[in-house]
């Protein structure tokens, strides 16, 4: 049996890509090896070990990886480099080949690097190329097929959110789509150990949970379980304030939660919801799971029950089979929507996806043209969003901020605003009034309204 005493004192460095999700299981990670004695390194240090957390969702997403770990390879010589996430799923011999490089480990592997970093660390006098030997083979997605291999994690690292994973995996196969293949199958805990970690968060003094996965809708698969059920169950947790939900497939977020969500204690007015695209044909071309009537009663419902509500669109421009006029009908779709704010992605062509058989390329240079386009609707729909909450009073969870800088913090409906620094307020929900733009157009200036109240109810938006 290995001695974990082992990593006492050691320096870890941590660089994670992507998703919310990686970002909660890198938190986690951090946190077990804390437990071990393993301290964050700080900005001049060299790290003995480097935990780097990897996405491959687009081929920039995998160009940024292979900078990332020949950038930490070089920063911190000599260190157990430890590479996991989707990228080394799918990739995990280019990774194995990269000068460096100890440990390559799946998706799904993520909950055994604790014990992988102490065996190779006590196996440090053994030569280069025997170790390199050793590495643990990267586990395949589809094997596992939701056989409870669910890497539980809840964590915040250095914000005041705290980041639930709820779900792993997905089942849907989306054609231009590879995390099927790099997170294998959906799969989840049970209600019960989430409200457990949602309890823990309470105890520790977190406010705010985000309930993150890769496909969240669909809770329940390995455990029977609904997620209706799931949010009933973390809205009856004393001491969370806000729960947001991270992203949820339109066809999953049915009116039952859309009206739970307007009614509940703690559910904020916020979505988040995958569009993709706004033409028909290219949702079919796709795969996906609805159509635009669909997602436009969803929209609609959304805005019925909370006219105030923040909600968040991902479309992805450029697909196989994206002609002109296709293109144009999802621009007019999407501008017909009272939504917020766009998340717009190129599209990027992944090997083993089916899209590839899909006739009709689109240019690079019309992706862009397509990106702008998109980007600056959004501009102009965040924008309108914001100035029709001027002069409205509503809470504000703030967040810590060096001194020098303003303090910010966001509303229940996901507006960010900026106070003037007041440490006093770190992770505490106050009732702001809701100002003018900032300079940067990114944000609201707030007003305090009292500087003895702490605390309010996420629900209440008085004049």
């Amino acid at each position: 049996m290995i001695d974990s005493s082992i990593l006492q004192g050691k320096k870890a460095a941590y660089f994670t890509l992507g998703c919310k999700l990686n970002f909660a299981e890198t938190s986690s990670i951090g946190q077990s090896l804390k437990a071990y004695g393993v301290r964050t390194v700080q900005k001049d240090e060299v790290a003995d070990i480097c935990i780097i957390n990897t996405c491959s969702v687009t081929e920039v997403a995998d160009h940024k990886c292979r900078q990332a770990i020949h950038r930490l390879v070089k920063r911190h010589p000599g260190a157990l480099v430890v590479v996991t996430g989707c990228y080394a799923q799918l990739q995990p011999q280019q990774i194995q080949d990269t000068p460096g490089v100890s440990l390559v480990m799946g998706t799904n592997q993520k909950g055994d690097i604790i014990p992988a970093i102490m065996e190779r660390m006590s196996q440090e006098s053994s030569p280069a190329e025997t170790l390199r030997q050793t590495l643990p083979t990267p586990c395949r997605g589809k094997e596992d097929e939701g056989k409870g291999l669910f890497f539980p994690s809840c964590s915040h690292g250095s914000r005041t959110r705290y980041f639930l994973k709820v779900q792993d995996g997905c089942n849907y196969f989306c054609t231009y789509c590879t995390i099927p293949l790099a997170r294998g199958r959906s799969r989840n805990g049970s209600i019960e150990s989430m409200v457990a970690q949602a309890q823990q968060v309470a105890a520790e003094g977190g406010r705010e949970i985000v309930i993150t996965g890769v496909n969240i809708g669909d809770f329940g698969h390995s455990t029977g379980e609904t997620f209706l059920d799931l949010i009933r169950a973390l809205d009856q947790v004393d001491g969370i304030e806000r729960y947001r939900i991270s992203s949820i497939e339109p066809n999953l977020l049915t009116d039952e939660i859309i009206d739970f969500c307007a009614n509940s204690r703690r559910f904020m007015p916020h979505f988040h919801i995958p569009l993709q695209s706004g033409s028909d044909t290219v949702l079919k071309l796709m795969h996906r799971h609805y159509d635009t009537a669909l997602f436009q009663h969803r929209i609609e419902r959304i805005k019925q029950l909370t006219p105030d509500c923040f909600i968040g669109v991902d479309v992805i421009v450029g697909t196989r089979g994206e002609t002109a006029d296709c293109f144009e009908e999802s621009y007019r779709f999407i501008q017909s929507l009272p939504i917020s704010q766009l998340h717009v992605f190129s599209y990027s062509e992944r090997p083993g996806t089916r899209a590839l058989q899909i006739p009709h390329v689109v240019t690079p240079q019309e992706k862009h043209a397509r990106s702008q386009r998109l980007i600056a609707l959004s501009d102009e729909k965040l924008r309108h969003f914001y100035t029709s909450q001027i002069g409205q009073v509503r809470p504000v969870l703030f967040e810590h901020a060096p001194r020098t800088k303003p303090m910010h913090g966001f509303t229940d409906n996901y507006i960010r605003v900026e106070i003037p620094n007041t440490p006093t307020l770190d992770n505490q929900i106050v009732p702001v009034r809701l100002g003018d733009l900032t300079p940067q157009g990114d944000a609201l200036q707030g007003q305090l309204l009292s500087s003895g109240f702490q605390v309010c109810s996420p629900c209440q938006n008085s004049q």
